[in-house]
């Protein structure tokens, strides 16, 4: 009987392995974009409807008492001999919350799922702070089992210390989903987009970490904190295809995490039930997000990375 283990893959040692000069310059022209108009509490480069204080003039109001007298136009006032306050757009700030599922299942695959999930997640983060958005990035698992956060990104000079804070990441151990996904709720500040990269194939299930995002954290409510939520299930070719991972015969699986043992025999019909309760497994979890206004997306790591971000999540809404 064999005994089946995921790959240990090669992993990256440096930011141009995760993202090069090529890719870089196509993603110069990507924006991250939200379904919703987002105040946010510094100026960045997004117009939004809002009228506020910035530098294009949008129309006049009259004046009424409280208001700034700094914002009073003097020539009209000379004119017409009445008070009108100037009224400016405001210059829309989004923040983009990347979260990496550091979980010893996701060095499984080939392409293994966490390399795929880091370059992601640098191309993500880099498509942020091109668009001077504020960039935070989280990761939960890996050895230590800890939630890990690089917070309030901003800028391209920031590029290199966001690659080197994913470089650093290691997958291992297990990872609570559940208080992990409370621990980010919590942590949320202003308003954005946030991004799960995770294979989401949990024993413990994804309502209840999930339910925390949509809601906002503790506090309840149904705006989702202000944040559009993308659930990016990623898998690998083997999973989605047992028979491409070359699986025959009698194996003994061990589950990395917890160390459960199965025995099973590998034949054409455990195969398509295990593909059968797969589909169904993904099914339920895209009806889950849709019901909490989450946006669920399944990647192949085999997917070309150009193709993913500049075709693929641009159908999704995410970029543009």
């Amino acid at each position: 009987m064999t005994t089946a283990r995921p790959n240990r893959p090669t992993r990256p040692t440096r930011v141009d392995e995760l993202i090069d000069g090529r890719l870089m310059a196509k993603l110069d022209q990507v924006d991250v974009i939200s379904r919703k108009i987002f105040a946010g509490k510094l100026q960045g480069e997004r117009r939004s409807k809002r009228r506020g204080m910035s530098v294009e003039f949008a129309d006049y109001r009259h004046y009424v008492a409280g208001d700034d007298l700094r914002f009073v136009d003097w020539n009209i006032y000379a004119r017409l001999d009445k008070l009108f306050l100037k009224m400016f757009l405001e210059e829309e700030d989004l923040s983009l919350l990347i979260v990496l599922d550091a979980s010893a299942s996701m060095e499984y695959g080939d392409p293994d799922k966490f390399t795929f999930c880091k370059r992601l997640a640098m191309a993500l983060g880099y498509i942020g702070l091109s668009n001077q958005n504020r960039v935070t990035l989280w990761s939960y698992g890996g050895p230590e089992g800890e939630v890990q956060r690089l917070s309030n990104l901003r800028g391209r000079r920031r590029t290199q210390e966001m690659g080197a804070w994913l470089l650093n990441r290691d997958a291992g151990g297990t990872a609570r989903f559940e208080d992990a996904m409370k621990t980010i709720a919590l942590g949320r500040q202003g308003k954005g987009v946030l991004i799960i990269l995770s294979d989401f194939l949990l024993k413990e299930g994804y309502e209840k970490g999930l339910r925390y995002l949509a809601s906002g954290g503790a506090s309840g409510g149904s705006s989702g904190g202000g944040y559009d939520t993308f659930a990016m299930q990623v898998l690998s070719p083997q999973e989605i295809d047992p028979a491409r991972g070359g699986l025959t015969g009698d194996l003994k699986l061990t589950d990395v995490e917890d160390g459960d043992v199965a025995e099973v025999t590998i034949t054409p019909a455990l195969l398509r039930k295990y593909k059968a309760t797969l589909d169904a497994y993904c099914g339920n979890l895209r009806e889950f997000c849709v019901r909490r206004d989450i946006t669920h997306v399944t990647i192949d790591t085999s997917m070309d990375m150009d193709t993913l971000l500049l075709e693929y999540l641009r159908k999704r809404g995410l970029l543009a």
